[in-house]
């Protein structure tokens, strides 16, 4: 059938990923660093991704392609959530009174699972609880990120470039459970801001007032920002 459909122009994609991060159906994705229309029947023609790219990349056209399949998308999203796998179960992470000789520095980590994506909705150890959110490089970048950061605390991590739609997710997680506070730790880059974006979208989704503070981490180890500088 004949129908819009994007087309990308390879010449002037910088490999970003946020067209790729924008399709909600999972049409786009990155090969070699270009971003690719990987499913016809992916593509509804709406065009989320279009202004989420920088360089103009992407555009419609119309041309002879396969419909829109709702049923694949759909069954595509559900097969992607975590089911029975033993790593998608919450669990609360009991720590020794002692660090064990040769174990070096102890771990700050007091739950499972720490994906966004895989983070269940409600779970007991949210009750009351101070919130980390931190982008997934920000441990790597920062030595001391589980002393100074995550220590008391309930992590999440996650990317706004990689996870689909994370503001939905924190708001849910807000709404459901009785949190006291929020502290995002996010990096330099400019797409990481997304993931302080989210923050705030999903406090705001979720009706509730509570302390949020910030942390901005540079590439190369350094607190920029805070680490809890607090935001009206």
């Amino acid at each position: 059938m004949k129908r819009k459909i994007i087309h990308i122009q390879e010449t002037l994609c910088n490999g970003c990923g946020l067209c790729a991060a924008a399709c909600h159906e999972g049409a786009i994705g990155m090969i070699n660093g270009k971003a690719r229309l990987l499913r016809e029947d992916y593509c509804d023609g709406l065009g989320d991704c279009l202004p989420a790219c920088p360089t103009g990349a992407i555009s419609f056209e119309e041309r002879e392609a396969m419909p829109y399949d709702h049923s694949a998308v759909q069954a595509a999203k559900q097969a992607a959530q975590p089911c029975g796998c033993p790593g998608a179960r919450a669990a609360v992470i009991t720590k020794p009174s002692s660090v064990p000789t040769g174990i070096g520095v102890p771990s700050r980590l007091s739950q499972w699972p720490v994906q966004l994506r895989l983070a269940p909705v409600k779970a007991p150890y949210f009750s009351g609880a101070q919130l980390l959110i931190a982008a997934d490089c920000a441990a790597y970048a920062f030595g001391d990120f589980h002393a100074r950061f995550l220590q008391g605390k309930i992590a999440l991590i996650g990317c706004p470039k990689l996870d689909e739609d994370p503001a939905e997710k924190l708001a849910a997680v807000l709404t459901q459970n009785d949190i006291a506070g929020v502290t995002v730790v996010r990096m330099e880059v400019p797409c990481c801001q997304g993931l302080e974006r989210a923050v705030r979208q999903g406090l705001g989704a979720s009706g509730k007032h509570l302390p949020l503070r910030t942390a901005v981490l540079s590439t190369d180890g350094r607190i920029l920002k805070g680490p809890l500088a607090s935001h009206s």
